[in-house]
């Protein structure tokens, strides 16, 4: 049978699509063709004589898995030839989890599978029920911590087979945590009393059981001649050890994957799975590499190279822009507002660019402000999860206050205002009981107006001490407000500062992520009323159209997404607003491994830029900007390492045509880095530069940088960072904290 490739082929993926049939690590950068590339080595193994019964393709997930079956059926299309299976992990996890409950080694389950929301719930009344007497006051002010640690241990314990105990120990837990022992062997009676499963379980069930079964091992071992896993910089120790089963000693495993593109730690994914752990357990393999991108042009190659290449955990390789690749614009703007500037982006587009157009968000609340700039412009979109920010219990809470404050009750139905009334009541939590709170709603909605004074004729003794304090405080705040007029957005942040609102909101939060985003959803709305610049009653009128137009389904328009939904796509233009110090690092807790947790974020960023095919555009603020009040600490630390003026003046020249009159010099105006040489070796061009040597001014963060001098300690280096503050510790030993906000008064960089 013949074997030709295709013309349009690089070298490196001729080389991958006819390697001798061994051990293999591809590392493949955003957009190098690697599905075709895969595609073509298989049709070539194929023709070679591989039994397709034999081979076995992993695919990330579900799209993936449709995505490469249809790639591969182009490319064997009138080949005549028997296709392998393609298959994702939790699919063969679950093959085999069924063929174990068969052969009696498992106990059947329930086909509906645990959300995150009942295992959430399940932990904390674990928690409460199992941790110590001497935790019970910190348990009752920091509850988030204990679940995300209860919920977190029981994920490390799945991922890693070790048994809970020593699980804990080898995590190197507080003692104060021992309790997590029995949480989790808790949580597994629980779960198994009930015949549930969770996702995690489809791998953690089988491949325990063939962990401790050896029947079961020579089962599943030496099936297959071949194993292909792509993605594999999303993997984690359970499909690690679920792919070593498999392989046997017979099988030869290639894996695929771009360690650069690890967003999915959150999973237990870990770069060093495809960066060490491969080649130690698998044995010398083959290293092949595609560092052409097909996606995007050279600016942003760059861009993502002088970003990417400040993490230390990962392979040397740069991106490269292939001749074929669009002339990708890049644009860095400087404003206060992102919603402004998305709305400048987008109003001048037709609605078929605006289709080819995607908002990119660390996470979901940085969408509301501008989701409701959209809706007001009429400017179509659509939501790639979820229902959108008018739908969010934040904003239903302040449209239900803003009722209240509009004096509309009275024209409000006895129904509604009981509705009503649970969200006041909610917003935040007074602390009663679920039947006392209803029975105060149910009486608060016969009152048409006046709920303040209600609340406040209410007898407090008859409720615990924290839920009086609570409505009491409420009362008198509905009081307070009822006899003001302003705006929707004044009277929403005086009620909030007046009734502890974000206090409350955090206090009843699950988790520090889970208040964040809560959080964060009400300041964009509020930011958003401030717009309007309206009363309460003109904001109803307002929103009540806004919500009708959210309310109909979209199939068109600018498409809405967080970063960690785009794994594998792009778009013509992409837009990533907030890279600020928040979202792009996000901000860190106590416990974060600092230099982890950003390496982390610049491959989140990284992911995010390599996504554009025709224009890119990042939203920062300006580096002399103020701090602002939600937490921002103005330009993301990712900027300064962008280089971004030599990102697109070399990536620009390198656009034009060559014209084949000699040798290329391009003079720059900022300094030559590592990267711009390397890629104009690369290239075939040659750099110099004009521009002075680089100043000791401070660019970016003054806690990003690792040695500093202070204008009273001396010397020292940032050895710790936390949302607002960050610790050095100064050659004389000594180690204090410092505010985020004032730190660039007082701190310069040391001299060369």
């Amino acid at each position: 049978m013949p074997n030709h490739l295709p013309d349009y082929l690089t070298a490196e993926q001729r080389a991958i699509i006819t390697a001798p049939c061994d051990h293999a690590v591809i590392t493949a950068v955003a957009g190098s063709g690697k599905t075709s590339t895969l595609a073509w080595r298989i049709r070539y193994l194929l023709q070679q004589g591989q039994d397709p019964a034999r081979m076995l393709i992993l695919m990330f997930n579900r799209s993936a898995r449709v995505d490469f079956t249809r790639t591969l059926q182009e490319v064997t299309h009138h080949t005549g030839l028997r296709l392998p299976e393609v298959r994702t992990y939790h699919a063969m996890g679950l093959r085999l989890y069924r063929r174990f409950v068969r052969d009696g080694y498992l106990p059947a389950f329930s086909e509906a599978i645990l959300s995150e929301q009942e295992i959430s719930y399940q932990v904390w009344q674990l928690t409460r029920r199992l941790a110590p007497e001497d935790l019970a006051d910190e348990l009752r002010r920091n509850k988030k911590d204990f679940v995300e640690t209860a919920m977190g241990f029981i994920d490390r314990v799945k991922t890693s087979l070790l048994p809970a105990a020593e699980t804990f120990t080898a995590l190197g837990y507080a003692s104060k945590h021992n309790y997590l022992i029995d949480l989790f062997h808790s949580f597994e009676q629980w779960r198994k009393s009930q015949g549930r499963i969770s996702y995690a379980d489809m791998l953690y069930e089988p491949v325990l059981a063939i962990h401790q079964h050896p029947p079961l091992q020579r089962l599943v071992a030496n099936k297959m001649d071949l194993i292909l896993v792509d993605e594999y910089q999303d993997t984690n120790e359970i499909q690690h050890l679920l792919l070593r089963y498999v392989a046997g000693d017979r099988a030869r495993v290639t894996v695929v994957g771009d360690p650069d593109q690890t967003i999915y730690e959150f999973r237990g994914a870990k770069p060093e799975f495809i960066l060490t752990r491969f080649a130690a357990e698998f044995g010398a393999p083959q290293q092949h590499t595609l560092s052409y991108t097909f996606r995007y042009g050279h600016r942003v190659a760059l861009l993502a190279n002088h970003l990417i290449t400040q993490n230390n955990g990962r392979r040397d390789i740069l991106c490269h822009a292939h001749p074929s690749t669009p002339a990708t614009e890049i644009h860095l703007h400087e404003h206060e507002q992102d919603s402004e500037v998305v709305l400048r982006l987008l109003d001048p587009l037709s609605a078929e660019e605006r289709a080819n157009t995607a908002i990119l968000f660390r996470v979901w609340s940085q969408s509301v402000a501008i989701e409701l700039r959209l809706l007001a412009r009429q400017i179509p979109y659509r939501i790639d999860a979820g229902k959108g920010a008018l739908f969010s219990h934040e904003v239903k809470a302040v449209t239900a206050l803003l009722q209240i404050f509009a004096n509309q009750l009275p024209q409000l139905p006895e129904l509604d205002r009981v509705d009503l009334a649970r969200q006041l009541l909610r917003f935040p939590h007074v602390g009663l009981k679920a039947a006392e709170l209803e029975q105060l709603a149910q009486g608060l909605a016969r009152v048409p107006r006046d709920w303040g004074r209600y609340l406040l004729s209410l007898d407090f003794g008859a409720v615990a001490p924290m839920a009086a304090k609570k409505l009491r405080t409420l009362g008198e705040t509905l009081v307070k407000l009822a006899a003001r007029s302003g705006t929707a957005a004044a009277l929403v942040k005086t009620y909030a500062e007046l009734t502890g609102l974000y206090d409350g909101l955090r206090s009843l939060a699950l988790t520090h992520d889970q208040a964040d985003e809560r959080i964060d959803t009400l300041n964009g709305f509020v930011t958003y009323l401030h717009t309007l610049e309206v009363a309460p009653a003109e904001a109803l009128v307002h929103l009540r159209a806004l919500t009708a137009q959210a309310s109909r389904e979209q199939h068109h328009g600018v498409l809405l997404s967080t970063i960690h939904r785009t794994k594998g796509l792009e778009w013509h233009q992409v837009i990533i607003p907030g890279v600020v110090e928040k979202y792009l690092p996000g901000s860190p807790r106590q416990t974060d491994d600092l230099s982890a947790l950003i390496e982390s974020e610049r491959r989140l960023l990284y992911v995010a830029m390599t996504r554009a095919r025709q224009r890119l555009h990042l939203i920062s603020r300006a580096p002399s900007q103020r701090p602002h009040l939600d937490g921002e600490q103005g330009p993301s630390r990712f900027i300064a390492e962008l280089c971004f003026t030599l990102s697109d003046q070399f990536g620009r020249w390198l656009d034009q045509p060559d014209t084949g009159e000699g040798a290329r010099t391009l003079n720059l105006s900022r300094p030559i880095t590592t990267v711009a040489a390397r890629y104009a070796q690369q290239e075939g061009v040659s750099l110099t530069t004009t521009a002075a040597p680089r100043s000791q001014e401070i660019d970016g963060p003054v806690w990003a940088k690792p040695r500093l001098v202070h204008a009273i300690f001396g010397h020292g280096a940032v050895v710790s960072e936390e949302e607002s503050a960050f610790a050095v510790r100064f050659d004389d030993g000594e180690t204090l904290n410092f505010s985020k906000k004032s730190a660039h008064l007082y701190f310069s960089l040391p001299a060369d």
